[in-house]
């Protein structure tokens, strides 16, 4: 009797399981149309994004072909977005401008996805792939709309992101002086300039450079100094030439006479 019990009971609630799905999960995997745009644009307007996402992510394929598509396609992207999904928005976002070039959402669109691609760099420490990414896809945008109202915060962008890669390279090239390899640091520094002449840390890195050759000529074997002093010279004066104001001159100027001494 106990088993027919359990029997019963297991039926039982098999039979009630479909019943208690949500009606969330019953409009997400219905086929439903209507309900699921009317569903889709309350999630949004609510600040529901995740929800809408979801939602305007099951009508795709039920919108296809169907003059409701480019606004099913655009809200998902931006409910992506919205979600901070920009990895995802991103993606959205390109299919959406690649389908439907010319609809009333593509201006939006092709700004949005220069914000996914933004927001997805990293900080100047970390890789700095994606930050290129962005850069070559906001140059493009304001080349092709030169006139665009976003001009000036694409502008932003690139200055933040730039500045990451000068950064970059500028704090690679000191790791070599702080680990006290003045020679690799001078070499550094210069292909620095060399790939960068316009890198925001410009004045550092020619007090730097300077101040690795002096501490490797400076290191150096005797019957090595003479040679290598005058090259702190030329450094010396290729930074007073560009930064005669710096407060920087005063530490140079003093190994400047040590140097002269030297020689």
């Amino acid at each position: 009797m106990r088993l027919k019990r359990i029997i019963l009971a297991a039926a039982a609630l098999i039979c009630i399981l479909p019943s208690c799905k949500s009606e969330y999960e019953q409009l997400l995997n219905g086929n439903d149309v209507d309900a699921k745009y009317k569903a889709a644009f309350e999630f949004f307007n609510k600040g529901k994004y995740r929800k809408a996402a979801e939602v305007f992510e099951s009508m795709s394929v039920l919108t296809s072909g169907t003059p409701q598509e480019d606004t099913v396609q655009f809200y998902w992207a931006l409910s992506n977005y919205r979600d901070k999904d920009y990895y995802t928005a991103e993606t959205n976002f390109k299919t959406f401008l690649d389908k439907f070039p010319r609809s009333p959402f593509s201006d939006d669109a092709e700004f949005l996805r220069l914000d996914c691609l933004y927001k997805s760099t990293y900080r100047w420490e970390l890789d700095q792939s994606p930050s290129y990414t962005a850069i070559v896809a906001i140059n493009e945008y304001l080349m092709n709309h030169p006139a665009s109202l976003h001009t000036a915060l694409c502008k932003k962008m690139l200055d933040d992101l730039n500045e990451r890669l000068d950064r970059k390279a500028y704090e690679n090239a000191y790791l070599y002086y702080k680990m006290e390899d003045y020679k690799a640091a001078r070499v550094a520094f210069h292909n620095v300039l060399k790939d960068d002449a316009d890198n925001i840390y410009r004045e550092e890195i020619l007090f730097y450079t300077a101040m690795s050759s002096y501490k490797y000529a400076f290191l150096s074997v005797p019957e090595k100094q003479k040679e290598r002093y005058m090259v702190f010279i030329d450094d010396y004066l290729n930074f007073i030439g560009e930064y005669p104001e710096s407060e920087r001159c005063k530490e140079l100027e003093h190994l400047y006479k040590k140097a002269k001494e030297k020689i």
